[in-house]
């Protein structure tokens, strides 16, 4: 399995916090049967203040050290970028770095308040050539009366990330009511572990995989943690991945959604990539 989005990083944000944390996070995540992660800290300028170049840095360093203890896990780039107005900025500067340097980046809506403009900032972000990963959505406190923007916005070429946790009752009754909601009605892209730790929020894939496979069966499951992950690292066009099951069975091809469709299907008008798999 493939993990896009884990605190992996010691001492970097609310993550890891020391070397030895992240070494036994990446053991259970072995163990766990993930093979791949994306190291994600948090971009929160006034908080957080992660660039790519500190990232990417910390990622080689970090990538040395499984490979000097023995520990079969790859180490990739990325961020778990806050929605802000210098974003898609620092994107196309290469500041901000995206999930392994392609056209697909994680973006952390506001946890407790809808953001104004949220879904004209989504079609900035697909005008630009990026795909938005929209991370635990199911976790946000708004997401009840704006649900169906988020139906939106996958229909807009969004993508959607759950968490892993969610599916199973660790972030409590609301995230898993929405987790399975989105999953049922067929707008989740993917799953990951958004590991904090070793312990309530360690990086553990599989529970998830197994909760989504009694929702939308074993190959759909499959794709959550696996197929769609490893599109997003090899930064194929999201023309060319298999399209979620809304839009699917609900009769919206994925190659074509109009113009935001043929945009998504550019790239990124960039400078140039923010990184690249470590």
């Amino acid at each position: 399995m493939i993990d896009l989005h884990c605190h992996l990083l010691p001492g970097i944000d609310d993550g890891s916090p020391d070397e030895a944390t992240s070494l036994e996070m990446a053991r259970i995540a072995v163990a766990d049967g993930i093979r791949t992660t994306a190291c994600t800290p948090h971009i929160y300028p006034g908080l957080y203040e992660n660039d790519a170049a500190g990232i990417k840095a910390r990622v080689t360093a970090l990538q040395r050290r499984l490979f000097d203890e023995g520990i079969p896990l790859g180490l990739t780039l990325g961020a778990d970028a806050h929605l802000t107005p210098e974003l898609l900025g620092r994107l196309r500067a290469g500041t901000a770095p995206s999930l392994a340097g392609g056209r697909y980046f994680l973006l952390e809506p506001p946890h407790t308040v809808a953001p104004p403009r949220f879904s004209e900032a989504m079609f900035d972000f697909v005008a630009a050539g990026y795909v938005p990963v929209l991370t635990h959505p199911e976790r946000l406190t708004w997401i009840r009366p704006h649900y169906a923007t988020f139906v939106a916005l996958v229909k807009s070429g969004v993508w959607m990330q759950v968490t892993a946790g969610s599916l199973t009752g660790r972030f409590g009754k609301d995230a898993r009511y929405f987790g399975e909601k989105m999953l049922d009605e067929g707008l989740v892209h993917l799953l990951a572990t958004d590991a904090h730790g070793v312990r309530h929020r360690a990086p553990l894939l599989a529970e998830g995989r197994e909760a989504a496979a009694k929702r939308v069966g074993a190959e759909e499951a499959q794709r959550l943690v696996v197929d769609r992950p490893q599109a997003v690292l090899d930064n194929r066009r999201p023309a060319e991945v298999t399209p979620v099951p809304a839009l699917r069975e609900g009769g919206v091809k994925a190659h074509r959604r109009g113009f935001l469709g043929r945009l998504i299907g550019r790239g990124p008008r960039t400078s140039g990539r923010s990184g690249s798999d470590t």
